[in-house]
């Protein structure tokens, strides 16, 4: 008989996001469940990876990533987070954010090792922790403004804390994390003597007046915060896999060997289109965020006509809701039944919750990262779904 798998991955499933997809397929569900643009990329991307393409540039690149992309990185990270970077030093480019996620997990924690995460929480953070060794710490976002508690979270810093990890604008909630909040958490960072690792995949996307702020930024935490973003959401490039992390030299070093092992490099072609990406004119990311925020308000719009009780989100692109007037105790089975009968996709609430929780059981999470029309169709299949909706509780 084989031996059993390792015990780092007992501790967690596949994903749930993706599983959606799989039945959004199986169902012929419009997918508004995992959180991927149905609309075209920028054209000077993709004529830029076909040119990097032409042009043989198809072999590996720099272990830490090419120097035209690290460059644009350093450039955009000074004009808009405000850091100094230096391309050389400072600068790992990996497949995704992803990538720069668990490369910097392994990189910088021990087992035994605490890491703080907020939840509700994107899918990935906590099996990072676990493969790497650490202990997830879950401090609780409540609605509905979804922030956090201090005297909560001062609790649960301790000597055994070697990092928090920030997401903002958050996954799932659309919380854009505040000045005064990230200055509390920067104050117990450098109290506990411990790391952040920052997840702003979304920062080009906030809405109402909101603005994103880099923890790097605030006194004090560019030499302990590990800053991470990438392509896929801000140019519509999930697939490419190209994202990057900036640190302190030290923390870049560790990162680095870590990457170089994990996967090598980035694509090469599209690490080159990423270039010309990060170097559209800046009026691209104020047409992004305006695109963004009507998408928002059609969605929100639906889900509560629909009879859901949505959460409006200050950033990224999802929208968490309550389903409990519809009566359902099981966010799992409702999502199946949206799928299944209302031919709409959307994310389980508990799956961004820790094991066990009932914190997302009457929660379920929708993308509007997608066309006017294919938010407009949902629409009307939600406004529909009271007559063909019909939940059984799951079993067990």
């Amino acid at each position: 008989m084989p031996r059993l798998p390792g015990r780092r991955t007992q501790a967690f499933t596949e994903s749930v996001i993706r599983e959606m997809t799989r039945l959004a397929r199986q169902y012929h569900a419009i997918n508004l469940a995992q959180g991927f643009p149905d609309f075209p990329c920028p054209d000077e991307l993709k004529e830029a990876a076909i040119r990097a393409i032409q042009k043989d540039q198809n072999q590996y690149s720099f272990t830490w990533g090419s120097p035209r992309l690290r460059a644009a990185v350093a450039e955009k990270a000074g004009w808009f987070n405000g850091l100094d970077v230096d391309p050389e030093r400072h600068v790992t480019i990996a497949c995704g954010a992803t990538e720069c996620m668990i490369a910097a997990l392994l990189a910088v924690t021990e087992p035994g090792d605490e890491v703080i995460i907020f939840e509700p929480f994107y899918e990935n953070y906590a099996p990072g922790c676990w493969l790497s060794g650490a202990q997830p710490r879950f401090v609780p976002l409540r609605p509905p403004e979804f922030t956090f508690d201090r005297d909560e979270l001062r609790l649960a810093f301790n000597e055994r804390t070697r990092a928090i990890i920030v997401n903002t604008p958050h996954n799932p909630s659309g919380h854009v994390f505040s000045r005064e909040e990230l200055a509390f958490i920067a104050g117990l960072c450098q109290e506990f003597d411990c790391l952040a690792i920052t997840d702003e995949i979304y920062e080009h996307i906030v809405f109402d007046g909101h603005t994103h702020i880099s923890l790097a930024t605030l006194p004090g935490m560019w030499e302990r915060t590990i800053t991470i973003s990438g392509l896929s959401k801000t140019y519509a490039v999930t697939g490419w896999r190209v994202g990057w992390a900036i640190a302190p030299e030290d923390l870049t070093n560790v990162i680095r060997k870590v990457h170089d092992f994990l996967t090598v490099c980035a694509p090469a072609p599209l690490q080159e289109a990423g270039a010309v990406a990060l170097r559209l004119p800046r009026a691209y990311y104020t047409r992004l965020a305006e695109e963004y925020a009507r998408k928002r308000d059609i969605l929100l719009n639906a889900l509560t006509v629909a009879g859901f009780r949505p959460w409006k989100p200050q950033g990224a692109y999802y929208i968490l809701c309550d389903i409990s007037a519809f009566g359902a105790t099981d966010d799992v089975s409702f999502a199946q039944a949206l799928a299944e009968q209302a031919r709409v996709a959307c994310v389980p609430g508990s799956s961004f919750y820790q094991a066990g929780s009932a914190l997302g059981r009457q929660q379920v999470r929708f993308t509007f990262s997608k066309k006017d029309e294919t938010l407009r169709e949902a629409a009307e299949r939600l406004s529909g779904m009271g007559a063909v909706l019909h939940v059984k509780p799951l079993s067990g």
